[in-house]
């Protein structure tokens, strides 16, 4: 038998390429994909922690529009896939990398940024993974409104695809609505940092939607809130927008003995207190803290205006319900979500609705799956409901898609 003196070399183990996006460069750095939370994630919310942990206190919930049919969406059974059925566990997957990518500068708001790239990466991806990225960018011009973009793209893609693009999704009038009322919490003390229900409240108003805002557990408020919130609810009054204050009076008379006349430096303070007391029909009160203001500030206070009529409770607009979802509104930042807990321990099949929501930062995404893991633990399904897929796929991101089913419109 012959031996051969020679050793063959070991081979070395090829290097694993790095996904990296197409097209030209932007700002930001797109996230890498640990095994369970994504690198973007944990350098911006350090806080975060994705335990199973009890969930915080209860709201109540928004009004309900009318649901869609069930038909009208793609059941994709996001509990072991990503979006479109791609597996998110190959961190080397270069498609899911442009996706983070994408996603993630949508969701920190750089709506240019990642329309940018995401026109980019139409051309670099071909085929079911390309169509991925197409999607995104419709999404993405409706949320800008660029109609002219939209139909433009349509056209290509329908050459591409050889088959029918989104429709654009024209704003349904406030007007039509099964329900234009919405129900909002403040509560605990708020400052700057947790001041995300009165931004929303900005936005509905804004929007000429109804609200109705809970307001027994607020304990206070910075000046810089109580400016705000002020505003807000001025300019509800001078356009006419229905927002009914409940349970305000606790907060409102903390407010009132805080506010002693002669000490300067909190006049945004003031101007809610003032707003308040007109709101809630108490003229001798206002008038009385009117002069106070006046002296202390040694300028002309806000003159007594009468309610509008249409200020009521506007739950009674719509005495039918045929939909029992949470809706959520808007751009969501900061949200920590504290009204689920109720709606989805009074409900025995919670749907949440992000028909309306247009985009969600990745601290209200951390702070989603917090709130919606304990009840995957105990072996309940949660349903979310048609997110836009640049939130749909940020939901896939963050793993959300194992806590809860999530649905998308069909295209």
């Amino acid at each position: 038998m012959v031996f051969s003196f020679f050793k063959k070399p070991t081979e070395k183990m090829p290097e694993r390429r790095v996904a990296k996006p197409r097209g030209q460069a932007v700002e930001s750095v797109p996230p890498q994909m640990p095994e369970e939370v994504p690198a973007a994630l944990r350098e911006s919310l350090p806080e975060i922690e994705f335990t199973n942990s009890k969930p915080f206190a209860a709201s109540a919930p928004v009004a309900k529009p009318q649901a869609p049919a069930m038909e009208d969406f793609d059941d994709l059974d996001f509990t072991d896939s990503s979006v479109m059925g791609i597996n998110i566990d190959d961190a080397g997957d270069p498609v899911q990398g442009d996706i983070e990518h994408v996603v993630v500068l949508f969701a920190n708001g750089q709506e240019v940024a990642a329309r940018s790239l995401l026109e980019t990466l139409i051309r670099a991806h071909s085929g079911a993974e390309g169509r991925r990225f197409w999607l995104l960018l419709f999404d993405l011009l409706q949320c800008l409104g660029d109609r002219a973009a939209f139909d433009k793209l349509a056209l290509e893609f329908a050459e591409t695809y050889e088959t029918s693009p989104p429709p654009w999704r024209q704003a349904e009038p406030v007007t039509e609505r099964k329900s234009n009322s919405r129900r909002l919490q403040l509560q605990g003390v708020l400052t700057a940092e947790g001041a995300g229900p009165v931004a929303e409240l900005a936005d509905l108003v804004a929007r000429g939607l109804q609200v109705i805002v809970e307001c027994g557990k607020l304990a206070g408020c910075d000046d810089e809130v109580a400016g705000q919130l002020a505003a807000v609810l001025r300019d509800a009054r001078k356009s006419g927008v229905a927002v009914t204050l409940k349970e305000v009076e606790g907060f409102l008379s903390r407010l009132n003995e805080r506010l002693p006349a002669g000490e300067r430096g909190r006049e945004a303070a003031w101007a809610l207190l003032l707003e308040l007391l007109q709101r809630h029909g108490q003229q001798d009160l206002f008038e009385e803290r009117a002069i106070d203001y006046a002296v202390t500030f040694e300028l002309s206070p806000p003159s007594w205006e009468s309610m509008p009529a249409s200020e009521v409770e506007p739950e009674a607009a719509d005495p039918e319900r045929e939909d029992d979802a949470h809706y959520l509104v808007g751009d969501l930042n900061n949200c920590r979500f504290e009204e689920l807990v109720e709606v989805i321990e009074g409900r025995e099949h919670p749907v949440i609705d992000f028909s309306d929501v247009r985009r969600m930062d990745f601290f209200s995404a951390g702070q989603l799956v917090n709130r919606v893991a304990p009840y995957k633990a105990e072996g309940r399904e949660i349903l979310i409901r048609s997110p836009n897929h640049l939130v749909a796929e940020l939901m896939v991101v963050v793993g959300l898609n194992k806590q809860a089913r999530i649905i998308v419109p069909k295209s």
